[in-house]
């Protein structure tokens, strides 16, 4: 007789999947960290060391790594400011029957390539390029075009979860704060944005992961500018367990990241 196959086998094959193909690939940029490079060869060597996580704390990769940071920051913090009134106004004030059209406007971004999104972003923020014609002055290639852009190419994944955190508001709890005599002001800050903080921080798990590890956008729109996805790009040629102990701690930052988050209650809303 032939059992009924549990949730549990079915979901097996994934979990093995998951398990030895992206756990085990993360095991092996963990242990390579730990490794050493021949100066001469510049192939790795099985030699135990901390050196590779030793020199992440030196004052140049410290300033990388503050760099990038801050940069993740800034581009969460924009598409927040962008996000929570764009989002207001689909769930709250867009007719219902073009609620939908908006989400898929939101969406039609995500289908285009990335490269052609972040050259599009170039051409605009060049010298003598169209912000320039346009608004009379450009940042040009640095810190704020790499801002700009991460904020342009990640805002989608911040919109929708916030989206969603609205609809899930009850419209009573809106009527009790206005019968109660709260202003708008009142109500978005002790109604409203509690009920929206775990969307958000959900959100913001999207944003910072995304341009915390970004390194493309960086080289088209950033000019000379260094960040940990360039640091580790640069290093894995020529000293390939430097670069895993970049990418090493890139996972420890967000670990940290969705630690916080989950005691929000994010990770309740993805």
């Amino acid at each position: 007789m032939n059992q009924r196959r549990t949730p549990w086998g079915l979901l097996a094959a994934p979990m093995t999947w998951l398990v030895v193909v992206y756990l085990g690939a993360l095991g092996f940029i963990f242990a390579t960290a730990f490794f050493t490079t021949d100066p001469f060869t510049s192939k790795v060597v099985v030699s135990f060391t901390l050196e590779n996580f030793a020199e992440i704390f030196s004052p140049t990769y410290l300033r990388i790594v503050g760099r990038t940071l801050l940069i993740a920051a800034l581009v969460t913090i924009l598409c927040i400011l962008i996000a929570v009134p764009f989002a207001f106004f689909m769930a709250r004030v867009a007719p219902r029957r073009l609620r939908g059209l908006l989400v898929a406007a939101v969406l039609v971004p995500l289908w285009a390539s990335y490269l052609v999104k972040a050259y599009a972003w170039r051409a605009i923020l060049q010298p003598d390029g169209v912000m320039e014609s346009v608004v009379g002055s450009t940042p040009g290639y640095g810190l704020v075009a790499v801002v700009l852009t991460l904020t342009y190419l990640w805002l989608p994944y911040m919109i929708l979860p916030v989206y969603a955190g609205f609809e899930r508001l009850p419209e009573a709890h809106l009527e009790a704060s206005a019968d109660l005599g709260g202003s708008v002001s009142t109500t978005f800050r002790r109604i409203v944005l509690p009920s929206l903080m775990p969307s958000i921080v959900a959100g913001s798990i999207f944003t910072f992961s995304l341009s915390l590890g970004d390194y493309i956008a960086v080289q088209i729109v950033g000019g000379k500018l260094q960040v940990l996805g360039t640091a580790v790009l640069q290093n894995i040629v020529l000293d390939l367990p430097f670069a895993a102990a970049l990418g090493t701690f890139s996972v420890v930052i967000m670990v940290i990241y969705l630690t916080l988050a989950g005691r929000a209650g994010a990770l309740d809303k993805l």
